[in-house]
């Protein structure tokens, strides 16, 4: 069952904020598991022809994530999510960073803090993925990086899967 609904990315600037959404068509639980499992994320979150490399997972309260970026000529970028807060199969909240191979914050890259909504619908799973910021110049930064373009190729590449049923 294939959706019609795309990425939608919403900026906002006076909330410092950014806003991810998108309805899949899969089940709440694969929604859930695709983002919540390293084995299904490292098949999504890079946009191709990048990859994502779990170095370490721990999804739960006080856990992270630790994770590269591995571009094609094997460069690293690294990232760390750590969970603050998870109901299961409705939301968790994280806060994200860029990071070294050990898991140190990078501090003068964009730190967020936010939450990740899984809703049932009609034709699937509405995932919303919001970002808070602690100033517009982080959010600009994240733009300059392309995030919107980077999320939105993730994320088509997570519909893919659940369409050929690989999730």
């Amino acid at each position: 069952m294939a959706t019609t609904s795309k990425t939608l990315v919403v900026k906002d600037f006076q909330e410092k904020s950014i806003l991810v959404s998108r309805t899949f068509s899969a089940p709440l639980v694969k929604a859930w598991r695709a983002y919540t499992e390293s084995g299904l994320l490292e098949l999504w979150w890079a946009p191709k022809p990048w990859k994502a490399e779990t170095k370490t997972m721990h999804f739960t309260v006080g856990g992270y994530w630790l994770y590269a970026m591995v571009g094609p000529e094997n460069e690293k970028h690294w990232g760390r999510m750590d969970y603050t807060a998870i109901t299961p199969h409705l939301s968790f909240e994280i806060k994200d960073s860029f990071c070294d191979e050990e898991g140190t914050v990078n501090s003068s890259l964009p730190v967020s803090e936010g939450i990740i909504v899984f809703t049932t619908t009609e034709s699937g799973t509405l995932v919303e993925f919001k970002m808070f910021y602690s100033n517009e110049k982080e959010i600009e930064t994240m733009i300059e990086m392309g995030f919107e373009q980077g999320i939105t190729a993730c994320l088509e590449q997570l519909e893919m899967l659940f369409e050929e049923k690989k999730i």
